[in-house]
């Protein structure tokens, strides 16, 4: 319950203020602009709290769904303009004028980012050192010559102090499946290596890129001890709590937790044997883990989560941190890096390269919301800066009913010398409107379909 109210709030706070960043962009270049603003309003529907301010007394309010927002302008299309005010009329400006307003939105949203990833490099990004754990056998970072060990120095030439900056940095080369140099350290020797990213399958997805190239981090082995039992877990009903030693399963003596994941997870639905140890006394517990249906197939899961010794992982903590000046280089990089990812996987999903079930819908986003606030101010940020890019970007496609739809208008525009008609505009709007809703029904189904898994 405690997660689904941090989640649930994390998810308001997220979406409130990329919002607001979003509007503000349109309200504030309309305003230099001249145009007169109506209303500023976070949210749809009916207002919760208004107030009027300024010389126009322009509204400004908090609506009941914070799906979105909008800033109502002064438009003789939409109401009778008193004719002392029509110069103030967002039509009745010119293209550049209300390209930059519109336009506004979304670069706001992109700067946003910049300001979010400046503040998470200021404040510091906490995670591992980039040593390579356990390799595939066949995986190309083994291909490649990379061992267990290791420790990743540099990517392309780039400093990597934790592995996320690593993964972050070999993302855009394995989705565009080119070649990357990869500069690690064994002992006090340094090699590079390249891996043969064009070599990976078409089909893989975000989540299973790291495993399917081989850059698995480093952790210490971990001992069979349970750490935390999910309510209403298989765990859960056979008895199983915190502190408890898993010695055995079915007879076979387990080594470290890795050893109960693969029996478990190889075991879905069938009913399994634990010897524990709970004390000084040992009991024989039977337990049925629970079936998941995976892209891999069907798995076995419990419920539980192993005991971690906080000093077993303290040599391999870093933290990422750049100075103010440097920071705004590195988060105008990060900005542009992702912002060109996103619209990387847009096109792959167009052309059927990459599938639809990257497209997160509300819930999804509002468990990352949720974990990334529970994790600290650097996730969070790191969050905000992501979601604001997809914002930006997404506005900025060339569909009706978005923004990148009416910039598209004006540039026929500003090339015909006149506007488009009325008919055009109307029947742009209704497609672009179908293409929205069934954006946003693949982004539902799939947030059901990971509940469900």
């Amino acid at each position: 319950m405690i997660d689904f109210i941090t989640s649930a709030l994390a998810f308001v706070l997220a979406l409130s203020v990329l919002i607001a960043v979003h509007e503000f962009g349109h309200f504030w270049v309309a305003r230099r602009l001249g145009v007169k603003v109506l209303r500023f309003s976070i949210g749809f529907g009916r207002p919760l709290w208004s107030v009027r301010r300024g010389a126009d007394q322009t509204e400004y309010a908090v609506a009941a769904v914070p799906l979105g927002g909008y800033v109502k302008m002064l438009d003789e299309r939409e109401g009778e303009v008193a004719p002392e005010e029509c110069h103030r009329a967002f039509n009745r400006q010119s293209v550049g004028k209300r390209f930059a307003i519109v336009a506004a939105g979304p670069a706001f949203n992109l700067l946003f980012a910049v300001l979010a990833y400046w503040l998470m490099f200021v404040t510091g990004v906490p995670g591992l050192k980039p040593f390579i754990g356990e390799l595939e056998p066949d995986s190309i970072a083994a291909r490649a010559g990379l061992t267990a060990g290791m420790e990743v120095v540099a990517v392309d030439g780039e400093a990597m102090p934790t592995w996320g900056a690593v993964l972050e940095s070999v993302l855009p080369h394995a989705l565009r499946q080119e070649p990357v140099r990869l500069t690690a350290r064994d002992g006090g020797r340094e090699q590079t290596f390249t891996l043969a990213l064009d070599q990976l399958p078409s089909d893989v997805s975000g989540e299973a890129l790291p495993r399917a190239i081989g850059l698995i981090p480093y952790r210490p082995p971990l001992e069979p001890v349970i750490g935390e039992v999910m309510p209403g877990s298989a765990a859960a009903r056979a008895g199983l709590a915190p502190g408890d030693r898993i010695v055995a399963i079915d007879g076979r003596t387990l080594k470290d937790w890795e050893d109960l994941v693969l029996i478990v997870r190889d075991s879905p639905g069938r009913p399994l044997t634990m010897l524990v140890e709970r004390g000084r006394e040992r009991h024989e517990i039977p337990i049925r883990p629970e079936r998941f249906e995976t892209e891999d197939g069907p798995v076995g899961r419990i419920g539980a989560g192993a005991w971690v010794d906080p000093a077993a992982f303290e040599g391999l903590r870093t933290v990422q941190q750049y100075g103010p000046v440097a920071a705004v280089t590195a988060a105008a990089a990060r900005t542009w890096e992702m912002s060109t990812l996103t619209l990387r996987m847009l096109g792959e999903m167009l052309v059927g390269r990459a599938s639809v079930e990257n497209i997160s819908g509300p819930i999804t986003i509002a468990r990352y919301a949720g974990a990334t606030a529970s994790a600290g101010l650097a996730q969070f940020l790191g969050f905000l800066a992501i979601v604001s890019i997809s914002l930006g970007v997404l506005n900025l496609l060339p569909i009706p009913v978005l923004d990148g739809g009416h910039l598209a208008f004006y540039a026929v525009e500003a090339v015909r010398r006149r506007p488009a008609s009325e008919q055009a505009e109307m029947l742009a709007q209704k497609v672009g409107l179908t293409v929205i809703l069934m954006l946003m029904l693949v982004a539902f189904y799939n947030d059901l379909v990971h509940l469900a898994g």
